[in-house]
Order: C-alpha cells, then structure tokens, then sequence
C-alpha cells in the first residue's frame, strides 16, 4: 500500500508532461500547410484527417479542381490549418489558404529568380487593378498596365497573361506586378530581331496604335513607326482619321531608318502606282477638265481630277466679276465644275487650275463691242471720292474720274451733279481686259473749249481782256469765249502806287500780256506791268537815246501822242 501510494505522483507527474509535450508539437500545426487524408464524405462536407486529436471539415466544392472529377475517401490534400479546435472541438482548415500559402512560396521563388509568373486581371481597384496570381491577389498600379496609357482595358480582363513580380511582401499580403515591364522586355527583344533585318524599301504588316494631326504610330511588332500624313495616300487628306483606325492592320513601306536614332518613316502610298507620272501629258496646260470640289480654303477650292490628282482653283480664277468674296459663295463642297489646266508643276506637285476660263471673259468682249472713243448709256453705281462707277452691262462696271467729269468744274464741283441710280451717256477712253479696268469719260463728250481757245493764245502775246472779278490778289479776266485768266496784285502796274486792284471794275477791258499758259490747270496768268514795260523799252529805242538829252516824260509823251494819232487815223 505504501508502495502504491509514492509512485501515484510520478505517474501523474509523468502522464501531465506527455500530454503537454503532445499539446506543443500540436500547436506547431497552427498557420501552416500540412497534407490530410479524406477519410469521409458527408453531404457536401468532406471529413479530413491531419494526424491531430480531432478531424475537420472542408466544403467540397473548394476540394475540387477542374483536373479532379470527382472527390474520394482516401484522397490526399493540401489543407491550412488556421486553429487547433473550434467552438465544436473540431479542427478549423482552409483550402483556399493552403492554396494561397503554396501560391506565396511559388511566387517568393519565382521573384527571387527573376521569373514571370502568370496572372489574371479581375478587377479594378483604387489607382489600379487587382490580379489574380493563382491563388495570391497581386497590384497592378495604372501606370504599369501597358507601354502607353490605355483609356479602356476591357480586352485585357480575365485573360490569362504573363506579369513581372516588383514587390512582395508576405507579412502584409502586398504583391505589385507589372504588365508594362513584360511588353517592355519582349518589346526590346523583338525590336532588336526587327531592326537587326530592317533594310529601306522593305514591306511589312503593322498595326496602327495612335493616331495624331501629323500622322500615325504603327507598330511593327514590337518597333514603332511613324507613318507621316503626307506619305498615307496620294490624294490629299485633312487628317489621318480620314483614312485610318486605332487598331487597324496595315501594310507599310520603309521609307527611311535611321540606325543610330532607329527612328523609321514609313509610307502607304508608296505601295500604289504614283498618279504624278506622266501627268504633263495627260493635264496639258490650257487643255479642260471635269472635276470635283474637296476642300474650300480663304484662299481657293480643292479640285480633285482623278483619285490622287487635285488641283487649285485660285480664289482670283474663280470669277471674272466677282471680286474679294469667299470661294464658298462660288462653289460647294462635292460640286462637279470644268476647269482649265492653268500651270502644273511636277516637282512641286500642284496643278494651278482656273474657273473663270471656262467662261467667256466679258471684259473682252466689251472691248470688242465698245472699242476706244465709242459711247454708250450706264447707270451710277457707286459715287466715291475719286470717281463714279458706272454698270455698263449686267455684269461690268467702269469708272469715270472726277478729272474727267467736265472741262469747266473742279472735280469736287463736277460730282455734285451726279447721283446714285443715274442714267448717263459716258464715252470709253480705254479698255484694259487683262487688268480688268473700263476708263470712261463724261466731259470727252463734249468740245474743250479752253483747248481751241488757248491754240490761238500765245506766251508773251499782249491781248485785250475783260474784267470779271476783283479780289485782293488782283484780278479775275476772260481772254475769249471759254478762257479766263489771272493778274496778280503785282502785276497791275510797274508803278507800286497803281497796283490796287480797287481802281478797277469788273467789265473794265485792259490790255496785259501773257505770261504763261497752263493747260492742266486751265489757266493763263497776264500782267499789265509787264506790257507796260516792254512799251517803255520800245519807246526808249525810237525816241530818245542815253545822249541825246530828252527826259523820259518827254519821250514817252511823243510815243503816246504818235499811238494816239495813229489811233485817230485807224478810227477815221
């Protein structure tokens, strides 16, 4: 009994260290993945053993797999044991973090080495996309989805495709990956192949990938290449999405490729016959053409002749009439129109074209109808401070200039007798059909009188003339019938005390001689000074000389008595 009774406390001692000792190793199972063993299927539950004191259960639907059919007893599985026992005594296990777990251990290796590991973008999330690495929820920053910024990445979701691994961090279940870095790498490889084989001249498929207002990026496979706006088709286009498409399959040409920039210029053009060949032979300058209104500029209208072919009308071969107004209100966009071949220059590639020409020019034939010193009616079209314009058919216009309004008036004076609507008789003094300019003239219709006058007024001639006005600047006179002229103060007389213009009146006849004689002007300007003392020069040379001892009262008086007795004889 007193045996029995000391060992009691060693085999309690013993048993509580081997219970413990077994509780520890259990507790090494918590967080970890271990392989279990179905050992029964209830219901939709799958009974699994772990080698602990108690079982646990897993659904079966996260036990199979798309390999796996059907789930047995017997199965082995790969299970994570979150807790040692639930609220039910029963051991807490997770498929899916078994998966995850061995997920992490896949990735860590594969990072550790560099390696791409493939993924599925599933959703998006706050500055980016979630990505399912197998298992493992992974980041994929915005910035990181492609080369180039993608608006819309429908096409890439839950598409199996390869990701780099940039950043794990398994305490914190914080995964980055990155599309971009794998289009990158393969990018540079496949440009390396493409641009070690890249000779000029050589053809190749490509896909548009952006499109901007001086042409369009082309992927070749893995290079881009810049086809220019100029180089997409022949015939001219306002913008390259005229002719192309964001994701559109083409075939290109090299143009030019540069090694040391590895820049490539490529073209489509190049790919179809050059419409410019021999194109002298089939546009020969002045030869007529139909064609089709593409463009209307400020400055002209596009005219396409033939596909890859358009021309310029020139806003000044429009119209033979109409003058600085919009090509739009001449032609329309999509118009057919005949045209003239005006110029064409290869080198250049334009074609000057003319609209006008296709007509009858007008003024030409106002020429032909209305030559020089003809006559004609027209109507006041505009009155302006340096002439009239007058219709002179439905479609022409001529000018009459204020100098040429009357011989008598001012220009100014003269304009105040012709209104806006007017009907006049005007005469054609010239027609200039190249310049496009009718000079008319009003006063041509009657004589210039001033003209016939003045043929029969010489300078230095003395002529009797009648007063017709008095101003303090000396006197206004009429010569003859259409000629008028002027005396100065000045001139009034060679004595300063009788050059008051105040001792005349008008109609008061006095004899002047002329001084000059200014057609443009109109006038004859005289002096009375100046007849008076030519008439002391002549009556010094007849009556008297520098000895002979007669005053000059004495002599002028003999000459004046002589002119008188002369004059009594003429009148008797």
């Amino acid at each position: 009994m007193s045996n029995l009774t000391s060992q009691a406390p060693i085999e309690k001692e013993s048993f509580l260290a081997l219970l413990e000792g077994s509780f520890a190793g259990q507790k090494n199972f918590e967080n970890t993945v271990v392989k279990g063993t179905i050992v029964a299927i209830r219901n939709d539950l799958a009974i699994v053993d772990v080698g602990l004191k108690s079982e646990g259960r897993v659904p079966l639907k996260e036990i199979q797999t798309k390999d796996q059919e059907e789930v047995r007893v017997g199965d082995k599985i790969d299970v994570y044991v979150e807790r040692l026992e639930d609220k039910n005594g029963e051991v807490v296990l997770s498929i899916e973090k078994a998966r995850r777990e061995a997920a992490w251990d896949e990735l860590e290796k594969a990072h550790a080495e560099g390696l791409l590991i493939n993924g599925t973008i599933f959703g998006r999330v706050k500055g980016g996309f979630a990505v399912d690495l197998n298992g493992a929820i992974a980041f994929l920053p915005g910035s990181q989805v492609d080369i180039r910024p993608i608006r819309d990445i429908s096409a890439l979701m839950n598409i199996l495709q390869p990701f780099k691994l940039l950043k794990m961090d398994k305490a914190r279940s914080n995964i980055v990956v990155s599309r971009r870095s794998v289009l990158e790498e393969s990018r540079a490889e496949a440009r390396t192949e493409l641009v070690s084989q890249l000779t000029e001249g050589q053809i190749l498929d490509g896909i548009v990938k952006n499109i901007t207002d001086y042409g369009a990026f082309v992927d070749l496979g893995g290079v881009d290449g810049l086809l220019h706006v100029t180089d997409i088709s022949w015939k001219r286009i306002n913008h390259p999405s005229d002719m192309l498409k964001i994701g559109e399959s083409i075939k290109v040409q090299v143009i030019r490729f540069n090694k040391e920039t590895q820049r490539i210029s490529l073209g489509m053009k190049q790919l179809e016959n050059d419409p410019w060949k021999g194109i002298e032979e089939n546009y020969a300058i002045g030869s007529r053409h139909m064609g089709r209104i593409t463009n209307i500029a400020d400055y002209g209208a596009f005219v396409e002749l033939e596909n890859g072919i358009e021309g310029l009308i020139y806003v000044t071969e429009m119209s033979w009439t109409k003058k600085n107004v919009h090509p739009s209100k001449i032609v329309t966009v999509g118009q057919e129109v005949n045209v003239v071949i005006l110029e064409v220059d290869t080198n250049k590639r334009r074609i000057s074209l003319g609209l006008k020409q296709c007509s009858e020019n007008p003024w030409q034939k106002f020429m032909e109808q209305h030559p020089a010193g003809s006559t004609l009616d027209g109507v006041v079209k505009n009155v302006t401070e340096f002439g009239l314009f007058v219709g002179v058919s439905e479609e022409l216009d001529g000018m009459v200039h204020l100098s040429d309004l009357s011989w008598d008036k001012p220009g100014e004076e003269a304009m105040a007798d012709f209104t806006k609507g007017q009907t006049i008789t005007v005469k054609v003094l010239d027609v200039d059909f190249e310049k496009e300019r009718i000079s008319l003239g009003v006063k041509q219709l009657s004589v210039d009188t001033f003209a016939e006058a003045s043929d029969k007024v010489q300078k230095g001639q003395v002529v009797t003339c009648t007063i017709t006005q008095t101003t303090d600047k000396g006197l206004d006179v009429s010569v003859a019938e259409g000629l008028t002229g002027f005396i100065k103060k000045i001139d009034l007389s060679r004595d300063r005390a009788y050059q008051n213009p105040d001792r005349f009146s008008v109609g008061e006849k006095v004899d002047a001689k002329v001084l000059t004689v200014d057609r443009q002007s109109r006038k004859i300007t005289l002096s009375i000074k100046a007849r008076e003392i030519d008439e002391e020069k002549q009556a010094l040379s007849e009556y008297g000389s520098s000895d002979s001892g007669a005053s000059l009262g004495d002599i002028l008086g003999a000459a004046l008595k002589k002119k008188k007795g002369n004059d009594e004889s003429a009148g008797a």
